[in-house]
């Protein structure tokens, strides 16, 4: 009796024991599995990344778009140095001081020369506002000077000498205006910088948009080689087992083999491709883009109706070429006026005045100051140069001439590109969704000769053919729309206008 009990005590302990263990694995076991699968199926899934996500973080972060940026800022402060050339400028300069210890040759009263040790200190300091003249292209100043004078040999000596004012101009007579021609080449050349930064960004995003669906299409390539690879296991699996029941001849099955090792061939190039193909995209974008990660299919690109008049007057209007063919017929002119400017006769006035006064003391060079002037007129006139002044200016007239049939044929190429883009259009549409209705129609009979072809009512070769088609309709249409996707941004750099929102790329506060 005591035995039994002994044995019941340890079965109750026994139960007590299995009791808590599923008490616990209750309670933990959810979580335990939970954290065991997390790494597979509650890791989130990556996002797949878009056409338009990666043209804004290209523009913001890559290198090229950094490098536009960098010019841009350039140009505005190139153009501000030119506007400064333009506003007053404020100077100090002085010489503070200026010792000398030396043994100099003095001219005596009777007008003999003797040689005394000196000592001196000659310091000066003064103030200066220049302003240039655009409309003349000389320079006024206004100024004031002190200079002060100190001996240091026998009982010593002082002296100070002020110009409280001095007012001066200098002035070419007919030469070259350097400021005025500036005045009107500089502000063109920063609107076409705005302008050409504008069309950098559009022209990133067009070289984006062309990476970006090379890897779409190897992505394809590669989806529709692994697609093929599983059809053609399938397919060998089946023809195994009617091969089996004597139903396929060992010739279809040799070429069901072969199908299988080309398509494992095709899937391993098209993943390689497709690395590499994102590997370019990554290093252009500037991007951690994965290259196994998968990228969205756009949709069709908004290309609305663009007749090639419309689009070529808005190239005109918004494009920096106008300004560019403007600026360059201008630099030309340019370079003809300061040939003639800079050679044959030339002439400077120079004119000033003002007060001067000198003292012992400092605030007694500036009492009771006398005025003082000068006016010089100097000039240069060439006799005999041999004829060198006019085959200076002849070369000079000849590159203008150059010039302007240069930018005729270049305006003229400009304006046919931008015809020829806005004529293609309608044309790019109607190509997209002819290959995007050739694509449905090549899967759907691809589909149909699959089944088709397992219940034995047509060839291997028939469904060869088949699966050919459906993959080129498939290419053809991610060709089909890659080209409109750039020919709508190659539209956009054309003529730096939206015609999606019918408003302009270039904003006012660009330029």
């Amino acid at each position: 009796m005591k035995t039994l009990s002994f044995y019941l005590d340890v079965l109750r302990l026994w139960l007590l024991m299995v009791s808590i263990v599923a008490l616990l694995l209750l309670i933990f076991a959810p979580k335990v599995l939970l954290a065991q699968e997390l790494p597979a199926a509650g890791r989130p899934p990556q996002a797949v990344l878009t056409l338009p996500q990666v043209i804004d973080l290209t523009l913001v972060q890559s290198a090229v778009a950094k490098q536009a940026h960098t010019n841009r800022e350039t140009s505005l402060w190139q153009y501000r140095s030119f506007r400064a050339d333009y506003k007053p400028l404020l100077a100090i300069d002085g010489v503070l001081p200026n010792y000398s210890r030396t043994i100099l040759a003095v001219q005596q009263p009777d007008g003999t020369t003797n040689f005394r040790y000196v000592r001196i200190n000659t310091s000066n300091v003064g103030a200066t506002v220049t302003q240039g003249i655009g409309l003349t292209g000389g320079k006024v100043t206004v100024g004031s000077t002190l200079q002060r004078f100190d001996s240091f040999e026998g009982a010593g000596q002082r002296l100070y000498n002020s110009n409280p004012v001095a007012i001066g101009l200098s002035q070419p007579l007919g030469g070259f205006n350097q400021l005025s021609w500036n005045k009107r080449i500089e502000p063109l050349r920063y609107q076409e910088s705005q302008r050409q930064y504008v069309e950098e960004r559009e022209t990133i995003a067009r070289r984006v948009t062309e990476l970006y669906f090379d890897v779409l299409l190897q992505q394809v390539n590669a989806q529709v080689a692994r697609q093929n690879l599983r059809a053609s296991e399938e397919l060998l699996r089946t023809g195994r087992e009617k091969s089996k029941l004597g139903r396929l001849s060992e010739n279809d099955l040799l070429l069901l083999e072969l199908n299988l090792l080309g398509a494992r061939q095709a899937e391993m190039q098209a993943s390689v491709d497709a690395q590499n193909a994102a590997l370019q995209l990554k290093g252009y974008t500037g991007l951690t883009i994965d290259p196994t990660a998968a990228l969205d299919v756009p949709g069709a690109a908004p290309l609305p109706g663009v007749t090639p008049a419309a689009a070529l007057q808005q190239a005109r209007q918004y494009r920096r070429e106008g300004l560019m063919f403007q600026r360059r017929l201008l630099e030309a002119d340019r370079n003809v006026a300061q040939v003639k400017g800079t050679t044959g006769f030339q002439a400077n006035l120079t004119a000033s005045f003002g007060l001067t006064s000198s003292a012992e003391q400092l605030s007694g060079s500036y009492i009771n100051p006398a005025d003082q002037q000068q006016v010089r007129l100097g000039f240069a006139v060439p006799i005999v140069d041999w004829g060198k002044t006019r085959a200076a200016v002849k070369t000079a007239e000849l590159a203008r001439q150059q010039a302007r049939v240069t930018v005729e044929q270049e305006q003229l190429t400009f304006e046919q590109s931008v015809l020829s883009q806005a004529g293609q259009v309608d044309l790019l549409n109607q190509q997209l969704q002819l290959a995007a209705r050739a694509d449905t129609l090549a899967q759907r009979r691809y589909d149909i000769a699959q089944a088709t072809y397992k219940v034995g009512r047509i060839t291997l070769n028939d469904l060869n053919i088949a699966q050919g088609e459906k993959d080129r309709a498939k290419r053809s249409y991610v060709a089909a729309l890659r080209a409109c996707w750039v020919a709508y941004f190659q539209l956009r750099t054309l003529t730096l206008y939206d015609f999606e929102r019918q408003q302009p790329l270039v904003t006012a506060q660009a330029e």
